[in-house]
């Protein structure tokens, strides 16, 4: 699902790379997945500081209990999606 991902450090490289994904015509699952999981990172990302601050295990942890406390959100399968790409996307969090 995830291709040509940067090592993402910052809350703003992590934005600018949602925003690549439509340039890069992501398939939908990954627009999909990476919309609704901006949603979630803005609202962790507004108690841990801006979009400079580094992207660290508080925020990740915070986004997955908001994503688990959330999951009947979604349908099965969109769950399933978004779990995916978000388990992906950290491992490029450095």
């Amino acid at each position: 699902m995830l291709t040509d991902v940067p090592a993402l450090t910052k809350l703003e490289q992590l934005y600018q790379y949602f925003d690549d994904l439509v340039s890069r015509d992501a398939d939908s699952d990954t627009l999909f997945a990476s919309s609704y999981l901006r949603g979630f990172i803005a609202l962790a990302a507004s108690q841990f500081g801006d979009e400079q601050q580094t992207l660290g295990a508080e925020l990740v942890e915070d986004v997955s209990e908001k994503l688990a406390q959330a999951r009947t959100e979604l349908t099965p399968q969109d769950r399933e999606i978004v779990q995916q790409f978000w388990q992906q996307l950290q491992t490029y969090f450095g």
